[in-house]
């Protein structure tokens, strides 16, 4: 739960194939100002930087470019197939997302943005549930997710599965969350419910804080 009194902080997150970046985006288009942690999580290792730097300590520079920026397919190649590095990768990287992401909360807060999206895949692994008003989660089944995976990362069946296995399951986002979206029609019917959705929290808000947003 945030602690800043008149804003509304909704997480988003989900299994990865889901179709995440379409609530996302229909949120966002409804007023909804988006704090995107894969964004964050791209920003805090740039060359030069803490997060960069204890990432070559424990995994060495073979996850460097030529140009010493990170080479994100390598880490994601050595990250997946094991899930202790996994673990390893996500204790140094979140400290740096998530105090990043509280910074660009109070940021919206003090630009009267009262309304905020927390776009977050791995928002119960790195505790960025702790800032959500109301978890939303996205969920479709394993085939669906599986094709969609291929087809968006250009990645073998086989880098599809691992990645899948690797993540929390269905169950723990059903148990996890106040709301769960289905994904296993259309990416109309999704974008349908995203729609409705959106509106009735943006209601709640009006409702509940006399303002509108």
């Amino acid at each position: 739960m945030n602690s800043l009194d008149g804003v509304m902080v909704i997480g988003l997150t989900g299994q990865t194939g889901a179709g995440k970046s379409t609530v996302s985006g229909i949120f966002v288009r409804n007023g909804f100002h988006l704090i995107d942690a894969d964004a964050i999580a791209r920003l805090v290792v740039k060359r030069g930087s803490h997060c960069l730097a204890d990432l070559r300590e424990c995994f060495s520079d073979t996850i460097l470019c030529p140009n010493g920026e990170l080479d994100r397919r390598m880490l994601a190649s050595i990250a997946f197939s094991d899930r202790r590095k996994l673990e390893m990768l996500n204790t140094i990287m979140y400290p740096y997302i998530m105090g990043e992401i509280l910074r660009m909360i109070h940021r919206h807060s003090q630009q009267n943005h009262k309304l905020i999206l927390l776009d977050a895949p791995t928002l119960f692994e790195s505790r960025a549930d702790d800032f959500c008003d109301l978890i939303i989660s996205v969920v479709a089944d394993a085939q669906t997710r599986k094709k969609r995976i291929i087809q968006r990362d250009g990645i073998s069946e086989e880098a599809a599965q691992r990645r899948m296995h690797i993540q929390l399951t269905e169950e723990f986002f059903r148990e996890h969350s106040d709301i769960v979206l289905e994904n296993n029609t259309s990416l109309e019917d999704l974008s349908s419910a995203a729609q409705e959705l959106s509106a009735k929290l943006i209601h709640y808000y009006e409702a509940k804080y006399g303002a509108m947003v």
